[in-house]
């Protein structure tokens, strides 16, 4: 009983903190939930009509909301960036940033069940998923084993901070035996679930883009990649408009893995381009396609060769220390790395596999304005969602948040 009076008391007091705060602080709030109100008003529309008021086609099956899903599923895995060095090998620099990163990757989960749910088309055939009940196909299906893996590691990203800072709110010291084998399960987790969305593509033989040995470790290389460069981003953020002390040594580590990952990234896309370029088969088309266009169809080429470049251009940045370390270079290096990588996860990865088709035909894919609606709305709600979750583990980090007996 006690306990659950202090967690209805933690409850309370972050619903209090939550709708308190600064005149910017609401704006944000205000931004977020308008593009969600707007994000909802285009779903609405596409479980009205169905699938066919966005631009994906039976050519092209997959889009905008399984672009990023793919994305956002390393965005979530690269906490264990934080999570090994802090909780396993005891560096104290990423203590600072580990519940942070945690929160974002509960955020990331989150829009990645959303995109999915956009994708199947609405909520109705959401029980397919559940064992005993729908369609499961366990264990022959990947996209099984992909549901399994992201709801066990959202559910490890929401206990385990959890469980530290109920214990903190209580001015207590959070327990190690506890929370440490749930720690050392996430890092071989967090690996498992982008292997697992990877094989969900290089599994499909008949889609020669995606039937490649190097796609799983690509994969983890740019989110490692990504996934710590929008956690500087949100550190530089959250030490300018707030009190929660995050010191410079602490950026500058995690930069050291973004530029390590950055590096793998493009000697992986070298290798790939070699692969597919240098003794060029009838599977080459999808990346003759994306890279070049293929019988005058280029709506692609501006999206990668963007990526490529912002890509190269973060990469080389980031790999000079000077460079890296001067913060504000450092920040824009991020942004470039973080956008490209997107670009090429996304456009750059799930389109192309569709094309040419089994006739080979052409049939190019734009988003409609109700697919970028409804994006949106999902970017928002994550947005919202870590926003929470960061107010509130900042006021208990901070002492601002403490149970009063």
């Amino acid at each position: 009983m006690k306990t659950l009076k202090v967690f209805g008391s933690l409850i309370k007091d972050s619903l209090d903190t939550i709708t308190k705060g600064s005149k910017t602080y609401h704006l944000w709030m205000g931004f977020l939930t308008l593009i969600m109100l707007i994000g909802m008003y285009c779903y609405s529309i596409q479980l009205d009509q169905g699938l066919s008021v966005t631009g994906m086609t039976d050519r092209v099956s997959w889009g905008l909301y399984i672009s990023n899903f793919t994305f956002l599923v390393g965005v979530a895995a690269a906490a264990v960036m934080l999570v090994m060095p802090t909780y396993v090998l005891k560096d104290i620099d990423f203590k600072q940033a580990v519940l942070i990163g945690e929160g974002l990757a509960v955020a990331a989960l989150i829009m990645c069940l959303a995109f999915v749910v956009a994708d199947m088309g609405g909520p109705s055939v959401l029980w397919h998923m559940l064992p005993g009940i729908g369609v499961f196909n366990f264990p022959n299906s990947m996209l099984t084993w992909d549901v399994i893996a992201l709801n066990g590691y959202l559910f490890i990203n929401i206990s385990i901070p959890l469980y530290i800072l109920f214990r903190h709110y209580q001015g207590k010291e959070s327990k190690k035996s506890v929370y440490l084998p749930g720690a050392l399960i996430s890092v071989f987790w967090a690996v498992g679930i982008h292997l697992v969305t990877a094989f969900l593509y290089q599994g499909l033989q008949a889609r020669p883009f995606w039937n490649n040995a190097l796609l799983g470790p690509r994969f983890l290389a740019s989110a490692f990649a990504a996934g710590p460069a929008l956690i500087i981003l949100v550190l530089a953020i959250i030490r300018g408009f707030t009190d929660f002390k995050i010191e410079d040594k602490t950026i500058k580590k995690i930069a050291l893995v973004v530029t390590v990952a950055a590096q793998v990234n493009i000697i992986m896309l070298v290798s790939e381009l070699f692969k597919e370029f240098y003794a060029p088969t009838h599977h080459s088309e999808s990346a003759y396609y994306l890279f070049f266009g293929l019988d005058g169809k280029t709506a692609l080429l501006p999206w990668i060769w963007t990526a490529i470049s912002m890509n190269v251009l973060a990469t080389v940045i980031l790999t000079f220390h000077k460079l890296r370390n001067n913060l504000n270079v450092l920040y824009f290096a991020c942004i470039l790395l973080f956008v490209a990588i997107w670009i090429e996860k996304g456009f750059g990865l799930i389109v192309p596999g569709f094309i040419p088709g089994p006739y080979g035909k052409i049939a190019e894919y734009t988003p409609t304005g109700i697919e970028i609606g409804v994006t949106l709305g999902i970017w928002a709600m994550g947005a919202l969602i870590f926003t929470v979750l960061a107010r509130t583990a900042i006021g208990i980090e901070t002492g601002k948040l403490r149970y009063k007996k």
